[in-house]
């Protein structure tokens, strides 16, 4: 049976840059399952049509099709319970449920406005345009560079917005305790995408949260240090 997962790229297939994908990606490393990636750009969703999806990650596995990062780390923990927890257990589950909301709302949300400008220049010309039209519709039709502009002033508040995760990471290494989890994954997806795609610098070296950016670049064999990006 050959496993296969959908994964957003550009220009360079060997760039991957959903912070979903990458949600996706280090919850099967994490179970040891091994997974062939299949490159899928913006305007290619006739690929992933016949699996109900017009959005990645599809985890494709045997005959069995699953789409969305959440729904796929529920199908890798009970199709796969005699691997490594991506949990912990069913309060971790319900823990990480609360998480993968503030993923969403607090890191992904907060991220996006400050990076978007960037993400144009690694896309083919006809998803930069498919790109730049659905997103600026999200903003009124307020062009990517306008949306951008106040980046060094966002990321005040964005930094701020951390305080409960940089309160937690004093005092363990991990937001799963000593060893990342899911939790740490949904986290991380967000600023593995940021720096696939931006130069712009999001965390200060001094902040706890940086560390910990820096603890989850090598975790898992350092599968996410070695993914093209910035040095940020």
């Amino acid at each position: 049976m050959t496993r296969k997962l959908f994964e957003l790229v550009g220009t360079d297939a060997g760039r991957p840059f959903s912070p979903y994908c990458w949600r996706t990606r280090m919850a099967l490393v994490h179970k040891g399952l091994n997974c062939k990636t299949i490159p899928w750009r913006f305007t290619e969703k006739g690929a992933i049509a016949p699996y109900g999806s017009e959005k990645v990650p599809v985890l494709l596995d045997g005959e069995t099709s699953v789409a969305d990062s959440w729904a796929i780390a529920n199908y890798l923990e009970d199709t796969y319970p005699e691997r490594p927890s991506l949990f912990g257990g069913e309060g971790g589950r319900a823990n990480a449920r609360f998480l993968n909301s503030w993923g969403d709302l607090v890191i992904i949300a907060g991220i996006f406005p400050m990076i978007v400008a960037d993400i144009p220049q690694h896309l083919a010309l006809a998803d930069r345009d498919y790109f730049r039209r659905t997103r600026e519709a999200r903003f009124n039709d307020k062009p990517l560079e306008q949306i951008s502009a106040d980046r060094d002033e966002k990321v005040v508040g964005f930094r701020r917005s951390l305080d409960p995760l940089r309160l937690m990471l004093r005092t363990q290494p991990f937001i799963g305790g000593a060893a990342p989890n899911y939790g740490d994954y949904i986290v991380f997806g967000g600023f593995q995408w940021a720096r696939g795609v931006s130069p712009f610098k999001l965390l200060m070296q001094d902040d706890p949260v940086y560390a910990w950016r820096e603890r989850m670049l090598d975790a898992l064999g350092g599968i996410a240090r070695a993914s093209p990006g910035f040095a940020v």
